[in-house]
């Protein structure tokens, strides 16, 4: 495993949202978290980043207590790609990503020629090459997620973190963000971990699923077999008919009526 957490609970305030959590990261893995608005999904998200530290329990990347291991550090090994980002109007495409390199710059923070190399890589392998002198602010919403992850690429990390990264896209550009980190994880390794709301594109683009309900882990599994038309009563609260996707080998859910009571 690269990263695992371990029974944690996670407050704010005096309000704990998250109670008794435990998840486990392979690496090479696709991992979505799903589950009914407010369940503490994104909040678990912080956790795994080293942004929220748990009131109980621990959270160990690559065996080490994650809260123990240095801010650049571990910035070189996992980056996060928050729901809410803001960035400067006149930033283009190739400064937000040269933000990326800034784990590994020592002091002085100056760009090395192996950051340059980083930078142009990371501009390649989301597409971007033909935006890095554009403004972020003018660019499509499926543009700027390639530009965020080409950010996060620059890091070198081994894991990736995304919030909802489809949020607010259209389906196309969902498909395509979502087509990118398929090839992300294909090509590099690289470790994913992501919240989806969509069921089906967390079936059909994850290796496994976690279910969350009011703040604790209601299943987990194959992403393949895990969801059923019972668990999506059960933690949704919809009536929902299983299709066959037989394109991409996985079961395809269509939401029929809400369970009401």
């Amino acid at each position: 495993m690269i990263l695992h957490a371990k029974d944690i609970c996670l407050r704010y305030g005096n309000k704990e949202v998250v109670k008794n959590v435990s998840i486990t990261v392979n690496k090479g893995e696709v991992v979505s978290i799903v589950g009914p608005n407010g369940c503490g999904k994104s909040t678990i998200l912080k956790a795994l980043s080293r942004y929220i530290k748990p009131s109980k329990g621990e959270i160990l990347l690559e065996g080490k207590n994650i809260q123990t291991i240095p801010t650049k550090k571990a910035a070189r090994k996992i980056a996060i790609l928050p729901q809410v980002r803001n960035v400067p109007n006149d930033f283009t495409v190739e400064t937000l990503v040269s933000y990326g390199r800034y784990p590994h710059l020592s002091f002085g923070n100056r760009l090395k020629k192996e950051d340059v190399e980083t930078i142009d890589w990371a501009i390649n392998k989301t597409g971007m090459n033909q935006l890095r002198e554009r403004t972020v602010a003018t660019l499509s919403g499926g543009e700027q997620q390639r530009a965020w992850i080409a950010m996060a690429l620059a890091q070198r990390p081994e894991i990736l973190i995304l919030d909802e990264p489809t949020t607010f896209l259209d389906i196309s550009y969902q498909l395509e963000i979502l087509e990118l980190v398929k090839e992300l994880n294909k090509a590099l390794s690289l470790t994913i971990i992501m919240v989806l709301h969509d069921i089906n594109q967390a079936i059909r683009y994850s290796h496994r699923i976690y279910v969350i309900k009011n703040g604790e882990v209601y299943s987990h599994g194959d992403s393949k077999t895990l969801i059923s038309s019972d668990l999506l009563r059960r933690v949704f609260r919809i009536e929902a008919d299983a299709l066959e996707d037989s394109t991409n080998g996985c079961p395809y859910y269509i939401p029929q009526k809400m369970v009401i009571g």
